[in-house]
């Protein structure tokens, strides 16, 4: 049977782990008996969860939290069992099962694996269980992972094609300005259009358990936005919280709206959850026929390249302004585009491909 809705919900570190360390039990039950409720009113629910290395650490006695990749991606092994064993008691006690999906970025960027990773949570909703996702941080390759689970979280609603995402955090959403230091500080009850004066607002990592803070859900917000999906930032100790978000109760934190323009798996990727390596500058001729046209980026209306970025790396294209509108995986290095740039395709050496960026790698982003 359908689901009515489709709602991915993303527990932060700091929601389920204890202030000492440790998973907090009381926490995951709460919000586990919400998700249950919202899958007896028939709506399908993914829960991308943080805090296995939290959990793992605190199991080996805590203190200072390790920093180097090697450390945490063991300690993440022995926390995750730890974390899954909690949410098992806690959505088994209102009768569903759990089962455990560990993603990594490239489950997003191939497409097969993209499928395969689609297919296995459909089939897991069909099947009337409740998915608990989390990065999988024991074998990911540091230089190509998610960093926070708020992307993550957003990429898995745009793979489940969701109604809602659903942010749970410690703060009851976005704010006017930092409480901790604002006393005036109110909550932005709805937001339109991410922009970039709202980004620069967002600040930084928000607590020490956590790997991102309000800047990191509010990119999140945004991948979600340009995949068609409502976003609620919440404050995960609301009572209720979950069914307030799908009701849109006022004040039940910050609601983003969406896009009406749905990008692309493989896009959305490019745009928002690799880094880039580089910027390439170009004319108001290349830059207009970018964004008005179908074009792909030719050396003839390069002006410039800066970084060291390499071949398949992202790159930001900017106007002769200095204004990024745009992102795509460059076909050359740097080096090359550099050497080439302003020149015309008759005048390059034959046998190699003469885009910049093909057009099928590229993402207009205003």
């Amino acid at each position: 049977m359908r689901p009515e809705l489709t709602v991915v919900v993303k527990i932060g570190s700091s929601s389920v782990t204890l202030p000492g360390g440790g998973v907090d039990e009381a926490a995951i039950r709460s919000v586990c008996s919400q998700v249950a409720a919202l899958v007896g009113a028939g709506h399908a629910v993914v829960v991308v969860s943080s805090g296995a290395i939290a959990a793992g650490w605190a199991a080996l006695g805590g203190g200072r939290r390790p920093q180097d990749t090697g450390t945490l991606q063991a300690v993440s092994a022995i926390g995750q069992h730890l974390l899954m064993r909690v949410y098992d008691d806690a959505l088994g006690s209102s009768g569903l099962h759990v089962g455990q999906v560990l993603l990594a970025p490239l489950d997003f960027a191939n497409r097969n694996q993209y499928l395969h990773a689609r297919q296995t949570l459909s089939r897991l909703i069909d099947l009337g269980v409740v998915p608990i996702v989390n990065e999988n941080d024991a074998t990911s390759d540091d230089e190509i992972r998610f960093g926070d689970n708020d992307r993550l979280a957003a990429l898995v609603a745009h793979l489940v094609a969701a109604d809602m995402l659903v942010i749970l955090t410690d703060t009851a959403g976005l704010l006017t300005g930092d409480p901790r230091s604002s006393a005036d500080a109110s909550l932005i009850e709805e937001v339109v259009e991410i922009d970039q004066r709202l980004e620069e607002a967002a600040g930084g990592a928000g607590s020490e358990v956590g790997s991102g803070g309000m800047a990191s859900k509010l990119a999140a917000a945004k991948i979600a936005a340009w995949s068609g999906v409502e976003t609620v930032i919440a404050d995960a100790s609301r009572p209720g919280v979950l069914g307030d978000a799908l009701g849109k109760v006022p004040g039940v934190g910050t609601l983003f709206r969406p896009r009406s323009t749905r990008l692309p798996a493989r896009k959305l990727w490019i745009a928002f959850a690799l880094a880039s390596s580089g910027q390439v500058v170009v004319d108001e001729g290349a830059r207009r026929a970018l964004v008005e046209g179908s074009a792909s980026l030719l050396p003839a209306g390069v002006l410039r390249a800066s970084g060291g970025f390499r071949v398949e790396d992202a790159v930001e294209i900017a106007g002769p302004d200095g204004t990024v509108f745009a992102k795509g995986l460059a076909r050359h290095s740097a080096e090359q585009v550099a050497a080439w740039a302003g020149l015309r395709s008759a005048d390059l050496p034959a046998g190699s491909p003469h885009e910049v960026v093909h057009r099928d790698d590229l993402v207009v982003m205003s």
